[in-house]
């Protein structure tokens, strides 16, 4: 799956890159958010200026390929898969440069039901390379109820091969916006007077509390999120990878593959 074309068709059959799922309205109502300084949208990276919605959404149109209109607030919109893929290589090129130092990596996501997939291919990857998966901070409880996701339930940090995530009283795993885990993540191995990661592969609020923190980060991020796409703009996230963030675990088997080409 490594060769373009083929793998362009394949995001765009897959609904991963092209004509996704994710509206027009959501893109809008997002960005029209993160614009106005909404905690929820902003993963916990807050900007370092005041971005205007026009100023957002042309952001979004460069790195995801989205309408840059900022008058048009409904109908369908897309991710261009040549972005995702452009981004895939730059992360590719991040992941191995990890693989061949052994560097000290934390590998996270909001993302239970769908992105970890990557995840847990990426974290395997650079375990067998030789680099140390770090695991903070299990177990410690994070989220302010509702105060990212809207919903009324307390979170605890719990790790799936190697992969930090978000787990409901050990109930169940849940999708999170939440910051607070890679927080308490990182004051952990603060508290241990250990040395933070070299490396960050991640999403949503873990994503943007770690580059918040000043680390090196490697995201993925879906059209309606543009905190990391801003994060990245100004200098502060490494790469973003534009892609529906949310599908059935299995379609992401052939951007591990890219991703990991080589291992």
């Amino acid at each position: 799956m490594g060769h373009m074309p083929e793998l362009v068709n394949y995001l765009r059959e897959a609904l991963l890159a092209g004509d996704v799922e994710t509206t027009r309205s959501s893109n809008h109502a997002n960005a029209t958010a993160f614009a106005e300084g909404h905690e929820a949208y902003l993963f916990g990276l807050p900007p370092l200026k005041t971005w205007t919605l026009p100023q957002v959404l042309a952001v979004m149109a460069e790195r995801v390929g989205i309408d840059a209109d900022p008058e048009r607030s409904t109908g369908t919109d897309v991710i261009d898969p040549y972005k995702t893929i452009r981004a895939l290589e730059r992360m590719r090129d991040r992941l191995r440069l990890a693989a061949d130092r052994h560097e000290r990596v934390i590998v996270a996501t909001g993302h239970p039901a769908g992105m970890i997939e990557v995840q847990l291919a990426i974290a395997a990857a650079l375990r067998a390379a030789g680099c140390t998966l770090l695991r903070p901070a299990p177990g410690a409880v994070f989220a302010s109820p509702g105060r990212y996701d809207r919903r009324e339930y307390q979170l605890a940090v719990r790790y799936v091969g190697g992969v930090a995530v978000a787990a409901e009283r050990g109930i169940a795993l849940w999708h999170t916006h939440s910051p607070d885990g890679m927080r308490a993540m990182l004051a952990e191995l603060n508290d241990r007077s250990e040395p933070l990661p070299d490396l960050v592969v991640a999403d949503h609020g873990f994503a943007g509390a770690a580059a918040a923190a000043g680390l090196d980060v490697v995201s993925f991020a879906d059209s309606n999120d543009p905190a990391l796409f801003i994060g990245e703009a100004e200098g502060r996230v490494s790469v973003t990878v534009p892609i529906d963030d949310n599908v059935h675990p299995h379609l992401y088997g052939p951007v591990s593959e890219f991703l990991l080409e080589g291992y």
